[in-house]
């Protein structure tokens, strides 16, 4: 489970690699924002349609394109998007556009924000939480957007309540079918919960578990290639704190 990779080669590689050493991987599931802010779109996107990724829209794939306006990004969201939609190709920004904002895949459903605003609403609070669990039609579902882990869950005779509470790294999800659970796997290329490595996590259908990993990437590469690439000193500065 990816999101947020942002156009961080270095962060996306390194986790394909950690995830890959520890064992078989079925399938990789993106949950948006794979452009924006970092300095390799283009090379992240070709990763993803490589490797087949299940992969839904984020607000950045909407606005890398010109979807979508930037008027409701801070500043230097809005010129890190301008940046992105004056590189990438024609052939490239229509795979952007062809991808749906809300997929069910093997009874999960996979969207970027909530299903109540798909790339826009941040899960990050009860009423989010329980707004988009009462939308939410599998028993397990998985979310972007926030760049922090985090799950949501909600007892089958507890409607109108709902545990939120952040995940670290290596904590495990047993899943019993029983209640309904949203996850979010973190940022892979900009985290934003005060821990800069990568953050993914791996979903076990077989066992019911969710992992979330956390690995170590070339945070001053990433940073380096930003630079010289003209975007926003604050993008840059904050790769390095995660926040």
């Amino acid at each position: 489970m990816l999101s947020d990779v942002h156009a961080n080669l270095s962060a996306l590689e390194a986790v394909l690699l950690h995830a890959a050493a520890g064992g078989e991987i079925d399938a990789v599931w993106c949950l948006g924002d794979t452009v924006g802010y970092g300095p390799q779109p283009s090379e992240c996107i070709r990763e993803l349609r490589e490797m087949e990724a299940v992969w839904v829209a984020g607000n950045h794939e909407r606005a890398a394109t010109g979807a979508i306006g930037t008027e409701d990004f801070n500043p230097d969201a809005a010129a890190a998007a301008q940046w992105t939609l004056d590189r990438l190709s024609l052939k490239e920004a229509k795979a952007l556009d062809a991808l749906p904002e809300v997929l069910l895949e093997n009874d999960c459903t996979l969207v970027h924000g909530t299903l109540r605003w798909p790339i826009w609403e941040y899960l990050a609070s009860q009423e989010t939480a329980l707004a988009h669990l009462g939308l939410m039609e599998t028993s397990l579902g998985f979310v972007g957007h926030t760049h922090v882990p985090l799950v949501a869950m909600q007892q089958p005779d507890e409607p109108d309540n709902c545990e939120l509470y952040r995940l670290g790294d290596g904590a495990q999800l047993l899943l019993t079918g029983a209640e309904k659970v949203v996850i979010n796997p973190g940022s892979v290329g900009q985290p934003r919960d005060g821990d800069p490595r990568a953050s993914y996590a791996v979903y076990d259908n077989d066992k019911g578990t969710v992992t979330i990993r956390r690995v170590e990437y070339d945070i001053k590469h990433t940073q380096r290639l930003m630079a010289d690439a003209g975007l926003p000193r604050w993008l840059i500065e904050r790769l390095a704190s995660g926040k």
